[in-house]
């Protein structure tokens, strides 16, 4: 019904934001990835997904196309519903999972929370004639990187600092090198403007 909506960010949560157009704030559920490209009071293009269920009305939606697509992709399969699809795209980024399934990879679908061996080889089944072979680019932040990232928000939060505050920094910082320490100064850094 909605290809996406063109709107201001009024606010992030930890699995949603709220994107207002026209005086009309909606709330859209969306993945770790799609809300690390966000940035408060900012227009942005949202890719939205509708999803009508008997106990309500519900709308899911992405920074990129790809990440789209692949979010209805994880729908055809069964047993899969939106949340689980939100959990599967927050925990990996969609070239890892079409990655995983060009190479029958149970392991790397498993990382994602609710994904079992017999969901994960169900994806795999159900979803290896309809991925091309095409991988784009992708720099997305890394959500399984390692310990270092859990400490840190550890730390912060510790610090009295929320987890909504905690992600909408670390998601601007490039953890990769970076040990527990670093990151904890880098995030108090952007936390302190």
């Amino acid at each position: 019904m909605y290809e996406y909506i063109i709107g201001k960010v009024v606010d992030v949560y930890e699995d949603c934001l709220i994107v207002e157009n026209n005086n009309i704030g909606y709330k859209i559920y969306t993945s770790k990835y799609s809300l690390s490209n966000l940035d408060l009071k900012k227009d942005v293009k949202i890719y939205t997904y509708l999803n009508v269920r008997e106990d309500g009305i519900f709308l899911f939606g992405f920074s990129s196309k790809e990440e789209m697509e692949m979010f209805e992709l994880l729908l055809l399969v069964s047993k899969i519903g939106p949340k689980t699809a939100i959990g599967v795209l927050s925990t990996l980024s969609y070239n890892d999972i079409k990655l995983a399934i060009l190479n029958n990879d149970v392991k790397v679908l498993c990382k994602a929370p609710g994904i079992g061996k017999k969901t994960a080889n169900r994806i795999i089944l159900e979803l290896k004639d309809r991925i091309d072979d095409n991988i784009a680019v992708d720099n997305s932040f890394n959500f399984l990187d390692d310990n270092c990232i859990e400490e840190a928000i550890n730390a912060l939060m510790v610090l009295g600092y929320t987890k909504k505050e905690i992600d909408r920094v670390l998601f601007k910082i490039d953890t990769e090198d970076l040990d527990t320490e670093e990151i904890i100064k880098s995030a108090l850094k952007r936390l302190s403007k």
